[in-house]
C-alpha cells in the first residue's frame, strides 16, 4: 500500500470521504451521502482504513444487526437451530479504493469485521455474519472465505461464527 501503515477506526467527520471512488458508484455514494446518517440514527457503524498520517479512505465496511428465520439456511444446518428469529451480524457495504485495490486490503477489513463481531459477541449473541454480494466478483470474494448462499436468496451469504471459532479467529487476535 502506498501509506505505510493503515489504521481501522470508526467513520468521523475528519475523514476525507469526497475522494473516495471503487468503482461502484452505490458504493462510493453510500460513504459520500449516506454512511453518517446511518450511523448517527444507529443503523450502521461504519469502519474506515486511514493512513496514519492522512485522513483519505482506502477502504470502509459497515457493520449492523440482524436476524433471519432458520427456513432460508440449507436444511442440515436449519434443523439444529431454534424455531424464532436467529441472530445475526450483516458486513455491509465493504469496498476498497481504487488506489488499493489488488493489494489484500479487502482481507484485511474481512477480518478486521469478523474480529469485530466475534467480541461483540460475547456480549450480545450473533450465531452468524450475513454477506450481500454486489456482484459476481464480489460473490467469489466471500465464497473464498468460506461464506455460503443462504437458501432463499443466491447474494446473500452467511457464515456461523463457530466456523470463525474453528479456524482461530477469535476474540484474542
Amino acid at each position: 500500500m502506498d501509506e505505510p501503515s493503515l489504521v481501522i477506526e470508526p467513520l468521523g467527520s475528519h475523514h476525507d470521504r469526497a475522494t473516495f471512488s471503487c468503482g461502484e458508484p452505490a458504493l462510493d455514494a453510500h460513504l459520500q451521502r449516506q454512511a453518517s446518517q446511518d450511523i448517527r440514527r444507529r443503523f450502521a457503524q461504519v469502519f474506515v482504513a486511514v493512513g496514519e498520517v492522512s485522513e483519505k479512505i482506502a477502504g470502509y465496511y459497515s457493520l449492523s444487526a440482524a436476524s433471519f428465520g432458520k427456513d432460508e439456511l440449507p436444511p442440515a444446518l436449519a434443523k439444529r437451530l431454534p424455531h424464532y428469529p436467529v441472530p445475526a451480524a450483516v458486513l455491509g457495504r465493504l469496498a476498497i479504493d481504487r488506489e488499493q485495490q489488488g493489494r489484500g486490503l479487502g482481507e484485511i477489513l474481512l477480518l478486521d469485521a469478523i474480529h469485530r463481531v466475534v467480541r461483540a459477541s460475547t456480549t450480545i449473541a450473533v450465531y452468524a455474519i450475513i454477506v450481500d454480494a454486489k456482484n459476481e466478483r464480489a460473490q467469489t470474494f466471500y465464497e473464498r472465505y468460506g461464506f455460503r448462499a443462504f437458501a432463499s436468496e443466491s447474494r446473500r451469504f452467511f457464515m456461523p461464527l463457530e466456523t470463525f471459532d474453528k479456524l482461530g479467529l477469535n476474540a484474542g487476535h
